[in-house]
This record gives C-alpha cells, sequence and structure tokens, in this order.
C-alpha cells in the first residue's frame, strides 16, 4: 500500500516509474490475462435443495458507467423443515472485524445452528469500534427478523434471551462504518413473497447474484456445484467467494482466539500493535451449502480439517485480512420427508463422516483456487508441492514460504527459473526436525496437458544439474504450472506432503493496491 501522504502527482509519477521499460529492463510488462472464463452460471440440477437467495444493489458500493447498480449485499436463507447445521472459520488476525466476533458470538450460543446468512461488499466494518460491533448485530437481528417473515423462525415464547439464526460478513475498507440504514432498507424488501423489489430464489440466476455481491477487486465472480453421494444417497454442495488481494489466510474454527503466537519460546516479546490503515481492503470470504444432513460437530470437524487443505494453503500477496471467513451450511433438505432426519456424525458413522470431509475439501480445494487464479495483477497460476516432510506441518510451512516470497513471485513473473531462491525460502523455515540440504531436490513441472509434460529437474540430492534454460522458459512461460520441492524424507524416512497455491508479483499489483481507495 502506498503511504497515504503522497500526492496524487507524486504518486503517479512513482507508479509510471515502476511500470517504466526502461533500456535497464529485461522484463517485458505482460498484461494481465483475462479471467471471465472461469465463471459460468451452474445447472439447476446441482444447486441444493432448501435454500433462497440474492444479490442486491444498497448503495455501498460506487456507481459506475458499466455498473450503475453494482451488487453489495448477498442474503442467503434456508428454508428446510430440518435444522440447519452451522460451521465457521475465521481468521486468526488479532484485529479481529466486528462480522467475524459476532458471527462467531451467534455460533458458540447457538450450538452451530443457523438458517441466514448476510454479506455486504464495499466496507470491511474492521477497525470500527463500538458502532461497527452494534451495525454487525443490527444485521443479525435484520437476518432474523427476514426468517421470521418467512416463517422460518421459533418464536422464542418466554426464552430467556433471543435466539439469533443469523450470521454476517463484510469486505472491503478497512476502517469505515457501515451505511447500516441502507443495507437495513434492503433486507426489508426482501420480507414479503411476491412483493414489488422481491429477488430471493433457488434459481441459478440467484447464486450468481448473490456471488457477485460478494466481489470487491475480484474480476469474475467465483461460484461453484456439484452433486455427491454418502451411503448411496446423492446430495448436492454449492459454494462461492471471493478475494483476489490481502490473501494469505488463517483461520480456525469459532473456539480459536484471535491473534497468532509465536511457536518459538525464546521468540521476542510482542510490539505492542497498532491497527490496520483505513483504505487497505479485507478479503478472503466464503460460503458453502449443501442439503445433506450433518451434525453440528461434525460439520465444524468437516469444516476445519478441509479448509487447512485449501483456504488455508493459498497466497496471493502473504497478508492475512481482518475479515477472512468460510461458512457452511447443512440444511438436511435433500430428503423429501418431514420426519427427523439421520445426520451424518464422525461417531455414529465415521465411514459416512469421512466420506462427507471428503468430497468437501476436494470443493474447497476448487474453490480456493478461484482465488489464486483471480490474485490482483497475476499472470501465473503456480502450485507449490513439498513432499516427503517429516509432519505434514513441515511441509505445509516450507510450502507457504516459498509461496509468500516476493524474490520467488517476482521471478515467476519474469519467468525466471530462479530455484535458488526457493531453496532460501525452503532452507530459512523453522521445521520439526533439522533439513538434510544434500537429500534436497527441485524441479519445475508443467501442467499434465502440456505437448511435453515431463518435469524439469533443477536441483537433485542437492547438487545443480544445469539448467535447461529454452524447457525453463517454455514450462515458466505458461499461466499455469507446479515447482516441486522434495525434502527427501529430513533423515527421519518422512513421507508427509502439502500443497500451497501461489501467483506472481506483477506491476499491475502494485498499481491496484496503490490506488485502492480511488
Amino acid at each position: 500500500m502506498l503511504p497515504h501522504t503522497l500526492t496524487n502527482a507524486s504518486r503517479s509519477a512513482l507508479l509510471k516509474r515502476l511500470s517504466s521499460t526502461s533500456a535497464t529492463s529485461t522484463i517485458t510488462i505482460k498484461s494481465t490475462p483475462s479471467k471471465t472464463h472461469h465463471h459460468a452460471q451452474v445447472p439447476s440440477s446441482v444447486l441444493p435443495k432448501g435454500y433462497l437467495l440474492t444479490g442486491l444493489h444498497c448503495g455501498i458500493k460506487k456507481q459506475k458507467p458499466d455498473s450503475p447498480n453494482p451488487p453489495d449485499l448477498a442474503l442467503v436463507l434456508s428454508t428446510s423443515p430440518h435444522p440447519t447445521s452451522a460451521a465457521a472459520c475465521f481468521t486468526l488476525n488479532a484485529f479481529r472485524a466486528a462480522p467475524v466476533v459476532v458471527s462467531r458470538e451467534v455460533l458458540l450460543k447457538n450450538g452451530g445452528r443457523a438458517r441466514a446468512v448476510v454479506v455486504n461488499s464495499g466496507c470491511a466494518n474492521a477497525v470500527t469500534g463500538k458502532k461497527g460491533t452494534e451495525d454487525a448485530w443490527e444485521m443479525v437481528k435484520a437476518g432474523d427478523s427476514l426468517l421470521a417473515s418467512h416463517g422460518l423462525r421459533p418464536t422464542n415464547a418466554g426464552a430467556p434471551e433471543e435466539t439469533n439464526e443469523t450470521l454476517v460478513m463484510s469486505t472491503g475498507v478497512i476502517g469505515v462504518n457501515l451505511p447500516i440504514a441502507k443495507i437495513l432498507d434492503a433486507i426489508a424488501t426482501q420480507r414479503t413473497a411476491g412483493s414489488s423489489g422481491y429477488t430471493l430464489s433457488g434459481a441459478p440466476g440467484a447464486y450468481d447474484a448473490a456471488a457477485r455481491a460478494f466481489m470487491t477487486t475480484d474480476t469474475f465472480p467465483k461460484l461453484r456445484a456439484r452433486t455427491f453421494e454418502v451411503n448411496g444417497k446423492t446430495y448436492r454442495m454449492a459454494g462461492m467467494d471471493k478475494g483476489a488481494g490481502m490473501i494469505h489466510p488463517r483461520m480456525g474454527d469459532a473456539s480459536s482466539s484471535g491473534g497468532l503466537v509465536h511457536p518459538s519460546s525464546s521468540a521476542p516479546a510482542a510490539a505492542s500493535g497498532t491497527p490496520p490503515a483505513a483504505g487497505l481492503h479485507a478479503t478472503l470470504l466464503g460460503l458453502i451449502l449443501t442439503d445433506a444432513p450433518v451434525s453440528p460437530r461434525s460439520l465444524q470437524s468437516a469444516l476445519t480439517y478441509a479448509v487447512e487443505r485449501s483456504f488455508n494453503s493459498i497466497s496471493v500477496d502473504g497478508d492475512m485480512s481482518t475479515n477472512d471467513t468460510v461458512l457452511l451450511l447443512a440444511n438436511g433438505a435433500a430428503s423429501s420427508s418431514t420426519a427427523e432426519v439421520v445426520e451424518i456424525d464422525e461417531n455414529t458413522d465415521p465411514e459416512a463422516y469421512v466420506a462427507f470431509r471428503d468430497e468437501l475439501t476436494a470443493f474447497a480445494i476448487d474453490l480456493a483456487k478461484l482465488v489464486v487464479r483471480d490474485g490482483e495483477g497475476a499472470t501465473k497460476f503456480v502450485s507449490v508441492c513439498v513432499e516427503n516432510a517429516a509432519t505434514y506441518a513441515d511441509a505445509h510451512r516450507v510450502a507457504s514460504t516459498i509461496s509468500t516470497s516476493a524474490l520467488v513471485k517476482t521471478a515467476l513473473y519474469g519467468e525466471d527459473a530462479n530455484w535458488g531462491r526457493i531453496l532460501s525460502s525452503t532452507g530459512s523455515t523453522p521445521l520439526s526436525t533439522p533439513l538434510l540440504p544434500h537429500k534436497v531436490s527441485v524441479s519445475f513441472i508443467p501442467t499434465p496437458t502440456s505437448p511435453n509434460p515431463s518435469p524439469l529437474a533443477v536441483l537433485v540430492d542437492g547438487e545443480p544439474v544445469g539448467v535447461d534454460e529454452e524447457r525453463a522458459s517454455e514450462i515458466l512461460g505458461g499461466e499455469e504450472f507446479a515447482i516441486r520441492v522434495d525434502l527427501g524424507g529430513m533423515g527421519v524416512q518422512g513421507r508427509e506432503k502439502a500443497e500451497y497455491w501461489t501467483c506472481d508479483f506483477s506491476y499491475e499489483y502494485v498499481r491496484i493496491n496503490g490506488d485502492y481507495r480511488s
């Protein structure tokens, strides 16, 4: 983020200097490739039953000539006659945004049950003090009222306190209060089916509209859906997410406290922190809906497992947001019976649970990859595969360090097979057991559909093998490829592996983030 003290003229001059193609540079400035082909409406046959969605313009986002009414508010209701289980993974950033704090409280109080989701884009409602928390609760209450108007909430007659069933998410500029009145007015338009302006629906277009309402600097709405089977029964799953910059999620379940603690006992004392500067934009949001019946505890277990291997394994720029959230609802509506359904549970039917968990993980990986593909200014989509580590955590840490290295990412933009930078990142990663450099190997891997899918080894058992520059240019010149780092077992015959997904750093990334708020 460029300093806000720069004048417009100074900022323009700096950006021009950064994008200069002077004779001293050998790098060709590439335009960001179009990514719109990653978006397509999903067919109704794969959409989960028992949900109503919409995307509305409530007035948070600025109107533009090519987008006079950009969607900035998404609403989701579960209409299933069965209880709806809810699970979430939230950012571990110490400056958790108000919607994160509030949604976490709703989930903990309700024992993992919720029926509605309200999402706004354009304003993160992060680092907004007491007013931000009050606004988040107003969104919850408005969502609860919307449920009641559709006959979907118990009256709670005689209850000692109100039960909330709405979860909220926000994304956009940090340090700015929500225009809460606009949000509440827009939600109110959806109370009465058939009224003017009522757009809640379970049709494909409604899912698409909701996905568009998630977007900030995204270049396309990120939406996927599929069917899957558990114990011979067919279920459906749909998901949407958003994010393009400030992407390096680290999320945990509702029981996780905010703030990261250095894993080393010898780490220096934490310095007093300061809130993020206003103008930074908060990013990763995800929502997955399924009509499978899953118990709340097992839904959370499955989501935590899936997120660790998907959204917690992506990086665009190495920055963790204040708002990162992934929500999952399971409403059991696949069953046409109004009788009580048997929920999938890890204790009562572990085989069914594992089948569901693995389907969810594969689906979450597909959604997470869309975020990296849409990385701000990205021209490359790169998988970083680390194998033969002592532990999964070791493999994951190495892949993360490589994926967040500015030197590695700029080399990827320059299509330079600079394996020395990869090794430097690998060797600087704290691990559970010492790394043996003479056992490490590095290769570049083209996509399986490449005319020549053979890998290019650049380091074998700690020895450089001489880079075939022509072959390296062929692989790194593509929009998609992989880096494989083999840790050689780390002296303990380790066989664990992990995968991260990242992108390059381009001139366009600097331009976007140097002028985000304007």
